[in-house]
């Protein structure tokens, strides 16, 4: 009797499982029961997608202000510096003129005659209607002698020895430099001032370079 009864509860679990697992179909459409299930969780609503169309149309309309502005930015740049390349290039006159002149000066067959004083001031003329020029555009020499060195605007050349003048401190303008209102055309080329050493200081690196030639002789 009691192998009657466990044989029909196997059989009744057996049962089961086959109805279980023999109906695909059923399990198919709970499948896709639950996938529509999940992408109407993932579908957004028509206030989402509102807010989102709002949020690009916001970011489009940002950066379209960007590019406006940079264009109007790049314009101006361009109409102010538009010369600027070649501004550069006649700062070779005042060079050339500077050059003629200090040659005039120099030449002493041309010294205390007429000529050379005429010739002088025609050159000096020349240069000042170049600099009223230059300053209608906006362009200006840098202001250098007895000035600070700034690195910005100036670059030494050489050091000379002057107990007078603060260290550091322009005494003489090898080239002139100039700006474009905010931009450096180029820098002027400068001599600054330092203290003067002692004939000590001196005498002891005459004395030391001395020795080490007679030890590098010895040494050879």
């Amino acid at each position: 009797m009691e192998k009657e009864e466990n044989q029909n509860i196997n059989e009744d679990n057996i049962d089961q499982e086959k109805n279980e697992t023999s109906d695909p179909q059923s399990n198919l459409e709970d499948l896709e029961v639950k996938k529509d299930t999940e992408e109407q969780k993932l579908e957004k609503t028509p206030e989402e997608k509102i807010l989102e169309l709002e949020d690009k149309i916001t970011r489009t309309f940002a950066e379209m202000e960007n590019q406006r502005r940079r264009y109007e930015k790049e314009k101006d740049e361009a109409f102010d510096y538009g010369g600027f390349s070649f501004a550069r290039e006649t700062l070779n006159l005042v060079d050339n003129l500077e050059r003629a002149k200090q040659s005039l000066k120099n030449d002493e067959s041309l010294s205390n005659t007429k000529n050379l004083d005429k010739t002088l001031e025609h050159l000096e003329i020349l240069n000042k209607d170049i600099l009223s020029i230059f300053k209608k555009n906006n362009i200006e020499p840098i202001s250098s002698i007895n000035k600070k060195l700034n690195p910005n605007y100036h670059q030494a050349m050489i050091e000379i020895e002057d107990n007078e003048k603060e260290p550091g401190t322009i005494i003489q303008e090898i080239q002139k430099g100039f700006t474009m209102k905010d931009r450096l055309l180029r820098p002027a080329l400068v001599g600054v001032s330092k203290k003067e050493e002692k004939k000590e200081n001196k005498n002891q690196e005459i004395e030391k370079d001395r020795e080490n030639k007679e030890k590098s002789n010895k040494n050879d």
